[in-house]
């Protein structure tokens, strides 16, 4: 369709007849998300309460298959850059956000963690110099305050306000971590999204970045999962896939809007969620204690 075949398309979600209507509305999904922009311009330009609710929902409609559609992509693609998972995420709330700026904001802190971290250092120490550009430098924190805030699940949002949650401040760091050549991953705790810092050599050990990157033991893992009456699992001593990590930010998420009772964005980020689950994932970790 050309611009004025489309925009003719349009005017018509004004029409009287609801089946005319309905009859647009169809064909303008179909058509995909490059309606947008005709949609918002359609908007602007009018001065129908009803109308500019009818675009509104649409245009949502379009941004929400968009991100089913890029996350699907994601996983069928190998969920190999993490990143740009933690993209599509963001891109729930925030549509025009761009994977440039990201991949932009997150070269800058690499800037400022490479000066201070060697590779000479001994593990132990090099987390500590990370953890003092990361945590006194850069000013990253636990978001404590707004604990249950989706925009801790949003990588902008942590980025720009340097306060998140475990698994959000976890990537930053970790992303970095791994960009100036370190070998730390993400952990899959219960209730406690954690580090490790597993080398070839065979050294490792644990970082907990919700707590200023304090380094702990295998041993602490074993009492914490006694303590929870959990049996022991590969899984909360081992590195963990980027698409375990999508889906443990999904469940944030999740949990977040049940906080603030938004019944429907809970549905919309389950079925998110749904669209990247195997069969094997019955274990619904996330962030969060059951008493929180």
């Amino acid at each position: 369709m050309n611009d004025s075949e489309i925009k003719a398309l349009i005017s018509l979600l004004d029409d009287e007849d609801q089946e005319v209507v309905q009859h647009v509305e169809k064909r303008i999904r179909q058509i995909g998300g490059q309606m947008i922009p005709y949609l918002e311009s359609e908007w602007e330009g009018s001065f129908n309460a009803g109308l500019q609710k009818r675009i509104e929902e649409l245009i949502h409609d379009l941004q929400y298959q968009s991100v089913l559609e890029r996350m699907q992509t994601w996983k069928n693609g190998g969920a190999m850059d993490l990143l740009e998972g933690l993209w599509v995420v963001a891109t729930y709330q925030y549509p025009d956000l761009s994977l440039d700026k990201l991949r932009q904001d997150l070269e800058q802190l690499y800037y400022e963690v490479w000066l201070e971290v060697k590779t000479d250092m001994h593990p132990v120490d090099q987390v500590r110099a990370l953890n003092n550009v990361f945590f006194n430098k850069l000013k990253f924190a636990a978001n404590t305050k707004h604990f249950h805030s989706p925009a801790n699940s949003m990588i902008n949002q942590v980025l720009e306000t340097r306060r998140g949650n475990p698994i959000s401040l976890c990537v930053i760091y970790m992303l970095v971590a791994n960009k100036i050549g370190l070998p730390i991953y993400g952990v899959n705790l219960p209730n406690l999204f954690v580090l490790t810092y597993k080398a070839p050599a065979g050294v490792q050990f644990y970082i907990n970045v919700f707590n200023r990157g304090l380094v702990f033991s295998k041993n602490d893992i074993d009492h914490y999962i006694a303590q929870l009456n959990l049996k022991q699992a590969d899984m909360f001593y081992q590195p963990c896939s980027n698409l375990d990590i999508i889906r443990r930010m999904l469940r944030n998420l999740t949990l977040s809007f049940e906080k603030n009772s938004d019944a429907e964005r809970v549905k919309e980020v389950e079925r998110i969620l749904d669209s990247i689950k195997d069969d094997e994932d019955t274990l619904p970790l996330s962030d969060y204690s059951n008493k929180s």
